[in-house]
């Protein structure tokens, strides 16, 4: 989860390091260092706990020049946030920089401490720079050192590593977390995620499992982990540097959830031609009808916000496939003993692509027999590359923490991949299955219209600022919105908050409620509105703030509600489409009259790439 750059060229390494370190500080931000050859040649490092602007004000009060660099935003695993624990970890002439975890670094530790070796931090990543440094001092040049390193390591490991004894060179090496080498004129790059390369360049080359880069100003040798040559070809990123700024926002996340609408239409975008047959166009390289015909299950995997959608995609293909479908949490999955098989369609979904726990259970799945399909953000990342199939959502760079358009994207796909497989192997009728996707041609000008509601929603929120803990219920489809809008508040408001499902409230929950609760209640008129009605009653007859979603003009609602927030009608395969929208805008204006951190809220990252 911690965030890797790097820089070899021509120029003063610092404010590529900087820069590069700003736009992934979503990606860990406990404490930050940079790592820099001089102008003498001497290795120098400087590191500070806390926020990146700690780092940076000591490096305009002692500044440092050098023309190759390494840097690191810290989320710690190991050791406390603390200035010796921060990256770059160094060892004579060796630095650098690590995300992941190394499991047997107390054994090797120990060996090494045998040795007469003394470390200074309670990182597992000190003893990689030791063990580079030992196999450079028996003559190695720093790859060979590095791979030797490597290969004693258990674990998951991306690193970058510079050497004072080798001032003209970089070495990455991947393992199980992320890594990209982006590609410029006179010089070259290390990220552990795009949006750090992409004020300098759009040519990239990610790093596949097993592979070490040997990386100058001029060149970049791909190598596997027994040294022999790759062939690698880069990829052209179609991300902007402007879709990975704020853009006049007060916060990544509240323009994100604003993004929206657009995320939707360039998910959809190509993939629906206005007749039934979309499908060609609808995943990449779509298993072939023959290979379809043996699926007799489907099981959704994922974590976090991703895991909600997933029990939404449960849904969507129970209804358009009529085949069983389970959905895990795959931090669970990969610890029992799943019945999967060659009858399986196993679904990840991550925004990311590099979630360990998911990565994780689509190995697992693999190695079962299952056909693989997996929903992500990020072309080319592990989870892309390792699967079957892939189906991308274009929703464009996310920053903020508490994810908001990868959600409704993956909803988007969750809804077209589900109809589209109906559709192919003639589960329900052809119109039964198109008249969703026709309704969601309409949803980012539905999505637009709740926006427009913004101020009332935030005018709410003003009210519940004080609030210490909350409920939210729904049934059905927005049962996983009621968890998601509960995730939501927790993770950027510090407020606790629990989801259920409504049917559920009486079976504990109920005692809770008083008239200090808010209860925040998705009532749509659905099939089984009557029911959600009689929970409102429940709540109002205790006390509690009922705060509510319902279609615009409900006035029975909006009788018995405290608060009433209205949503455009719409197919009823697509309520969480508009419901999840107040819910985040509720969680993202509650945080800011509380004045938490909403972009980088404490102990969270963006991409758990450790288990």
């Amino acid at each position: 989860m911690c965030g890797i750059v790097g820089y070899l060229g021509s120029e003063n390494a610092v404010p590529f390091l900087l820069d590069g370190l700003k736009k992934l500080e979503y990606r860990g931000y406990d404490s930050a260092g940079v790592g820099i050859i001089d102008q003498k040649g001497q290795l120098v490092t400087l590191q500070r706990a806390g926020k990146l602007n700690n780092l940076e004000r000591a490096l305009w009060n002692d500044p440092i020049i050098g023309n190759i660099g390494i840097g690191h935003t810290r989320w710690a695993t190991h050791g406390l946030p603390t200035e010796k624990n921060a990256h770059p970890q160094s060892y004579g002439s060796v630095a650098l920089v690590h995300n992941g975890i190394i499991e047997n670094y107390l054994e090797l530790k120990k060996q090494l401490i045998s040795q007469g070796i003394n470390f200074i931090s309670d990182t597992d990543t000190e003893v990689i720079a030791v063990l580079v440094e030992i196999e450079l001092e028996k003559g190695k040049n720093l790859k060979e050192a590095v791979l030797k390193a490597a290969k004693k390591l258990v674990g998951s490991f991306a690193l970058g590593v510079i050497s004072s004894r080798f001032p003209d060179r970089m070495i990455a090496i991947k393992n199980a977390s992320p890594l990209v080498i982006g590609l410029a004129q006179g010089y070259n790059l290390l990220a552990s995620d795009i949006p750090a390369l992409l004020q300098y360049t759009r040519e990239v080359i990610f790093m596949d499992e097993g592979e070490i880069a040997e990386i100058t100003s001029e060149r970049v040798g791909i190598f596997d982990f027994q040294g022999r040559v790759k062939e690698k070809i880069s990829r052209h990123i179609s991300w902007t540097p402007e879709m990975a700024e704020k853009g006049g926002f007060k916060h990544f996340m509240l323009k994100e959830i604003f993004e929206q609408p657009r995320a939707i239409q360039d998910t959809i975008q190509g993939r629906m031609t206005g007749s039934r047959h979309f499908e060609s166009a609808l995943i990449e390289n779509l298993p072939a009808l023959e290979e379809l015909k043996k699926i007799r299950r489907i099981t959704l995997a994922a974590c976090g916000t991703s895991f909600h959608a997933g029990m939404i995609g449960k849904y969507y293909f129970e209804h358009f496939l009529r085949l069983p479908a389970e959905v895990d949490l795959a931090s669970e999955f990969i610890y029992r003993h799943p019945l999967i098989g060659n009858d399986t369609l196993f679904i990840v979904i991550s925004q990311s692509g590099e979630t360990a726990d998911t990565l994780a259970a689509l190995r697992l799945a693999r190695k079962a027999g299952a056909t693989v399909l997996s929903i992500c953000n990020v072309m080319d990342s592990s989870i892309a590359r390792e699967s079957d199939y892939c189906f991308l959502t274009f929703a464009g760079p996310e920053i903020g923490v508490a994810s908001t358009k990868a959600f409704t994207t993956q909803l988007a796909g969750l809804l077209m991949i589900a109809a589209c497989l109906g559709d192919i192997l003639g589960s329900v009728s052809v119109q039964k299955n198109y008249a969703p996707l026709e309704n969601l041609r309409e949803i980012p000008l539905k999505m637009e219209r709740q926006l427009e509601e913004a101020s009332i929603i935030k005018e709410i929120s003003r009210q519940l600022t004080n609030t210490h803990s909350s409920l939210y219920l729904g049934r059905g489809l927005n049962y996983p919105i009621a968890l998601e809008g509960a995730l939501k508040l927790k993770e950027i408001s510090y407020i606790h908050a629990e989801g259920y499902a409504a049917g559920e409230m009486k079976h504990g929950p109920i005692a809770l409620i008083d008239e200090k609760m808010p209860v925040v209640i998705i009532a749509p008129k659905d099939d089984i509105y009557s029911k959600i009605i009689s929970n409102m009653q429940e709540v109002k007859a205790r006390k509690g703030i009922v705060i509510a979603l319902t279609d615009e003009g409900n006035s029975e609602v909006e009788a018995l509600a405290d608060f009433s927030i209205f949503i455009p009608k719409t197919h009823p395969l697509l309520w969480p489409f508009v419901t999840i929208i107040p819910l985040q805008l509720l969680a993202y204006y509650i945080s800011d009259f509380k004045g938490t951190d909403i972009d980088q809220p404490r102990n969270l990252a963006k991409s758990v790439t450790v288990e």
